[in-house]
């Protein structure tokens, strides 16, 4: 019985509280994203999931963020994005060095208090420069404890969804303070004509069961479906370890080729639909959180760890930013992608009402997948030297 009602609750939720966003100005200034996080999180907290519910879980996470880039990124600009890859690169630069620095100094602050502390350092320069994939990997390498692998992951997993709850609420506009302010680049949105000038909201889900609306995402989907089949068949050509970043670069890949296609990307409402879909996951993510976990069995050093180097590493990368004359809306998603991954830009974009930012992101976090393991494993031996 719970199976179905949790399927109906993901799937129908989110429906709910575009609703309540849509009726009430003080719930849509809290924002869609943050209420599907903090009810994901009190459904996790109150329910005792069975194996079956984790399994659907995990499943979920995974299809949602498969089929939500492509219909994200369809209606991007690519030409207009060129404009904005450089700075996003030296962006990511900048945010790799503060989490290499902020890293060597939570292990010297933990040093003599754990024997592991340069297991915990590895794993937190791959997986804040890259992704779980990276982390997973990382941990095999190092042959890092069972135990102390799963009590990272779970403090890594709430503070993550803390930092990103800061970044999708206050975050833009604490950094704006110091920080230069996004330059917009004149990329049109949905369904905008050359020439033409899209005024519809991005969160406007106005008329997309119209029948001139509906069909031609329905379309849209089948085109996803063949680019997630395809990401899919080329990630399986990868190591194991390689696969989860093989498939989001394919899928990536393909998507932004679609979006060249005039009959594709003028499809309307398709970056609405993508949306959806990450709410979906943003919900599904909040209910994993292990919240029981985290309060009754604290492990004081390694809670210390995570939460010192993502958010210390934050305000660090922000003064780099800073030097170097980067603005708020490329800081903030370069620093989501690399802490986590590229499934949360999205999230953020739409938060920050720029999806502009959207390639950047994923574009930056690719390359933190392909760095994240080099970077993590050689930064420990480093560590252990000095351990």
């Amino acid at each position: 019985m719970l199976l179905p009602v949790l399927i109906a609750f993901y799937l129908f939720f989110p429906a709910v509280v575009l609703y309540l966003c849509y009726r009430f100005p003080l719930v849509n200034k809290i924002g869609a994203v943050i209420i599907c996080y903090l009810a994901g999180m009190l459904v996790g907290y109150y329910v005792d999931f069975p194996p079956e519910a984790v399994q659907l879980q995990a499943t979920f996470t995974d299809v949602t963020v498969a089929v939500a880039l492509p219909f994200l990124l369809f209606s991007m600009d690519l030409k207009a994005w060129r404009r904005l890859a450089g700075k996003a690169t030296l962006c990511m630069l900048l945010a790799v060095i503060s989490i290499v620095v902020v890293t060597l100094g939570a292990f010297l602050l933990i040093k003599g208090q754990v024997d592991y502390g340069w297991q915990l350092g590895g794993m937190a320069v791959g997986l804040y420069t890259g992704g779980t994939p990276n982390l997973a990997a990382i941990k095999t390498a190092l042959q890092v404890n069972e135990d102390v692998y799963i009590t990272m992951h779970t403090y890594d997993t709430v503070i993550s969804l803390l930092y990103i709850l800061f970044l999708c609420s206050v975050a833009q506009r604490l950094f704006n303070l110091f920080l230069p302010r996004f330059r917009n680049t004149g990329i049109s949105l949905v369904g905008a004509s050359d020439g033409e000038v899209e005024t519809e909201s991005i969160d406007s889900y106005t008329g997309i069961f119209r029948k001139e609306i509906l069909l031609p995402l329905l379309g849209a989907l089948v085109v996803a479906g063949a680019v997630v089949g395809i990401s899919l068949f080329i990630s399986g050509l990868f190591p194991v370890d390689y696969a989860t970043a093989a498939a989001i670069l394919s899928i990536t890949t393909l998507s932004i080729f679609c979006s060249l296609i005039p009959q594709i990307r003028g499809i309307k409402k398709t970056f609405q639909v993508g949306m959806y879909l990450i709410l979906i996951f943003c919900l599904v993510v909040g209910s994993m959180a292990n919240l029981k976990q985290l309060f009754t069995q604290i492990n004081w050093p390694i809670m210390f760890f995570v939460t010192f180097c993502i958010f210390v590493s934050l305000f660090f990368h922000a003064v780099l930013c800073k030097l170097c004359k980067i603005d708020t809306d490329t800081f903030i998603i370069t620093s989501t992608s690399a802490i986590c991954s590229p499934p949360f830009v999205p999230v953020v974009a739409n938060a920050l009402k720029n999806r502009e930012i959207i390639l950047s992101g994923i574009y930056t976090g690719i390359i933190g997948y392909a760095i994240g393991n080099y970077l993590g494993i050689s930064f420990a031996y480093i560590l252990r030297a000095f351990n």
